[in-house]
């Protein structure tokens, strides 16, 4: 298990040799004691970086697609470590680890084919006769900052397209969940990629280090997943040196089921919606409108769902549901359903915090949750389902746009027209239409409104890191 940092191909101690525990959160025993990186060590991270750039840009995009797709094939090969690992840090459950690892491995073979596509175009220019010749360059250093929800995938899916676009990256994981990012650089090794060309900073230092990195005239791209609230905070800081920002933010996702749904189906959908990743994901159903026709047989059918799911620590076999990641997620996720109940929700399902080690909360159904619970403003990120109940479809759509949040809608429907019709009137960057699961690398990931600016995966992940030049000339 590596514990240290990672700069210019070389595993060392923090420049002060600080370090800190990183906890098992299913018995909140220390795993491991990781270097702390500092601000010098961010230097020494940037002149990696810069040292490794100008040899990568010049690398042709077919070279890249073979270290990426390398990658690909070694991450596979090491998927059961990886997800142990991330059970380990992380308190997901097996198979949701093995879902992330397999995700997160599939960023490293999308970008291994869109590496060989950076198209560009050739044309007049209309007025004056010109040729225009517009292409795509690689933007230059990239500062990337992820969290602990999914501590493989959120890196891969900056990683691969930075590397594909022929840009050098940093890399700050959560402080919760180190261990995975690191360990995932001797696969990257392995595969080829070149000393200085991805860099992985852990820190408790975080504001200081990202900071100066972003002040670092070097650095030309930051790519942040996380809260809304940090996300500004970086944003700031990227104004001053004009780095180009790509922000997955917060979000509160509604989760819409129409009166002509397939009740099964979209019990099925919101299993995937709420409970994947423990429901700790910008993307989890966050408010439940279903129906007033059908609220009670299908608040029936899901509590059955999820009162079939066991709780216990992830590694042990068929366990469903892990510990959350740290004490402060349990109790806000237990504050939110203390919260609920007192203003008259109807409790289901769970709603017990259990007793001993461990930051565990069980499965949990609330029904009738009223308007001014403070779970429908926020988001949850634990195991917690909050329903409420619509009449008039007009309506459901007006509650679903009033937050501020804009990434991910969930709708049911057996009406195919009346599903794209209302899709198109929610106020949502990413729309799962009959489907509880959004994620894809082959797809634009983000949102609109306070959810982020840009978007990660598909053909759009890797114009993040790239910028257009124009040439004008004639013949």
């Amino acid at each position: 298990m590596h514990t240290d940092l990672y700069i210019n191909g070389t595993w060392r101690a923090a420049s002060d040799g600080a370090r800190f525990d990183v906890l098992n959160p299913a018995d909140e025993t220390a795993l491991a004691s990781v270097a702390s990186a500092t601000v010098q060590d961010a230097m020494d991270a940037l002149d990696a970086a810069e040292g490794a750039f100008a040899k990568w840009r010049a690398t042709t995009p077919r070279a890249r697609s073979e270290i990426l797709r390398r990658a690909f094939e070694l991450f596979h090969e090491r998927i059961e470590e990886i997800a142990r690992l991330i059970t380990l840090e992380n308190g997901k459950a097996r198979a949701d680890a093995m879902g992330e690892a397999g995700y997160a491995a599939e960023f490293f073979r999308w970008y291994a084919e869109e590496a060989v596509r950076a198209e560009g175009h050739l044309g007049p220019a209309p007025a004056s006769g010109a040729r225009m010749l517009v292409h795509q360059k690689p933007a230059g250093i990239a500062v990337l900052v992820t969290p602990w929800n999914y501590p493989a995938a959120m890196g891969t899916r900056k990683i691969a397209p930075a590397l594909a676009a022929g840009c050098p990256v940093v890399i700050k994981p959560a402080s919760e969940t180190p261990l995975t990012m690191l360990a995932l650089m001797p696969i990257l090794e392995e595969a080829g990629v070149p000393p200085g060309l991805v860099n992985v900073l852990p820190s408790r230092a975080s504001g200081a280090v990202v900071g100066a990195m972003l002040a670092d005239p070097r650095v030309r791209v930051v790519s942040f997943t996380g809260s809304t609230e940090v996300g500004r905070k970086l944003l700031h800081a990227a104004a001053d040196g004009v780095v180009k920002p790509a922000m997955e933010l917060g979000g509160n996702a509604p989760f819409i089921v129409c009166r002509d749904a397939d009740i099964d189906a979209a019990a099925d959908g919101l299993m995937i919606a709420k409970m994947r990743n423990l429901g700790e994901a910008c993307t989890a159903a966050n408010r439940i409108y279903v129906h007033e026709e059908i609220a009670e047989p299908f608040t029936l059918r899901f509590t059955e769902k999820m009162a079939a799911l066991k709780l216990g620590n992830g590694l042990e076999a068929g366990v469903d549901v892990g510990p959350l990641v740290n004490a402060e997620t349990r109790d806000k996720v237990d504050y939110f359903v203390r919260d609920a109940l007192a203003k008259g929700a109807d409790l289901r399902l769970g709603g017990d915090r259990p007793e001993g080690p461990g930051f565990f909360y069980p499965p949990t159904v609330l029904a009738a949750v009223p308007d001014d619970a403070d779970c429908l403003a926020d988001e949850i990120f634990g195991p917690v389902a909050a329903i409420q109940t619509f009449s008039d479809e007009d309506e459901v759509i007006d509650r679903a746009n009033q937050t501020e949040y804009g990434l991910v809608a969930y709708l049911y429907t057996e009406d195919l027209r009346r599903g794209l019709a209302l899709s198109e009137r929610l106020e949502f960057g990413m729309i799962g239409l009959n489907r509880g699961l959004v994620s894809d690398p082959a797809a634009p990931f983000g949102g609109v409104k306070q959810s982020g600016l840009g978007r990660e995966g598909g053909k759009e992940g890797m114009l993040e890191f790239q910028e257009t030049q124009y040439i004008a000339t004639e013949w």
